[in-house]
């Protein structure tokens, strides 16, 4: 009772989601109707990333990585480049508009950090910078990330949807009302991606 979901034996509260979702909401509204996220998708986009962090936290336990704060600062600052590529004036702008609110940006450098301390280690020290060496650590962080999910036992309130295992998304999904199906109906909800087997 009370938990928006529960990651490994961690409880996700929704009261802590619900802060969160309000701290989202504050700050994309000065940006009126120009950033591309409807409060309706907030609490679901702000438990996936409660939830990744988790996941990435337990990724880096088990490979034996550690970062620090400057990492987790630089890992949050190195975002521009993908803000700008995106159409985003700055990190702040691209972060809101995925669902992060500001409280929890340092956890996303935190995430970048252990992800980039992920591909050193997978490429010998060195960031993987041909086709080759990207497309093997996209393959190994999404295998690592999988494997963590899997051990976490993830639990989502179906108040908010159900866990997505497949590594584009690692994320809640809404699930879709079938209540109004004919008995016997298939129901239109693909079921791909929401157990640990799809990874």
């Amino acid at each position: 009772m009370g938990a928006a979901a529960i990651v490994g034996n961690q409880r996700i509260t929704v009261s802590s989601l619900d802060t969160q979702v309000s701290n989202l909401t504050t700050a994309v509204k000065p940006y009126g109707s120009s950033l591309p996220i409807t409060t309706a998708q907030m609490p679901t986009e702000v438990l996936s990333w409660m939830i990744r962090f988790s996941i990435m936290d337990q990724v880096a336990a088990s490979h034996g990585i550690a970062v620090t704060e400057a990492q987790s600062n630089a890992g949050l600052s190195g975002l521009s480049a993908v803000a700008s590529e995106n159409g985003f004036s700055n990190v702040t702008e691209l972060l809101l508009a995925n669902g992060v609110p500001p409280q929890l940006f340092s956890q996303v450098g935190r995430f970048e950090a252990q992800e980039t301390a992920f591909a050193l280690q997978n490429n010998g020290g060195k960031e993987p910078t041909t086709t080759a060496e990207q497309d093997a650590f996209t393959k190994a962080i999404g295998t690592a990330q999988c494997s963590a999910a899997s051990s976490l036992n993830i639990k989502v309130s179906p108040q908010f949807g159900r866990f997505d295992y497949a590594t584009s998304s690692l994320g809640v999904v809404a699930v879709p009302n079938t209540l109004s199906q004919p008995a016997g109906a298939p129901s239109p909800a693909s079921t791909e991606g929401l157990t640990p087997a799809a990874c």
